[in-house]
């Protein structure tokens, strides 16, 4: 692990009833694939508990992998997709990140993240811990 951004408690996404969580972004160095990392990740959360049921369920850990070498792949079974697939509208991932990497910008089109957050719906409610 190189770096980890600021805590934010951050509203449920898309908004419901289930409880605010608490996000950040790592960034890390590693050698293993992208593919390889994303089941690494996905084992982690399996030994917090984390049992994936229905889309946007609650859920007591969630570990994702946003960006790999700016690389874009579409993924499939067991592989990446990349760049996350959701992370440019949701605030609880662009702020931490902007915090880590202030000029990155989407490797799929090209925007730069501070037009992103701009874009970010209201509701996307993101308080620093």
């Amino acid at each position: 692990m190189v770096r980890v951004s600021p805590w934010y408690r951050t509203a449920p996404v898309p908004a419901s009833d289930q409880p605010w969580y608490v996000n950040a972004v790592a960034e890390v160095v590693t050698k293993l694939p992208a593919d390889r990392l994303l089941a690494v990740l996905h084992k982690v959360e399996r030994a917090f508990g984390r049992v994936r049921t229905v889309a946007n369920a609650a859920r007591v850990i969630d570990l994702d992998l946003l960006d790999f070498r700016g690389e874009t792949a579409a993924g499939g079974p067991g592989q990446a997709i990349l760049p996350h697939p959701r992370m440019t509208t949701r605030g609880f991932v662009l702020r931490p990140l902007a915090d880590l990497a202030p000029a990155w910008r989407d490797p799929a089109s090209g925007t730069p993240i501070q037009a992103l957050l701009a874009a970010l719906p209201a509701d996307q409610t993101i308080e620093p811990l």
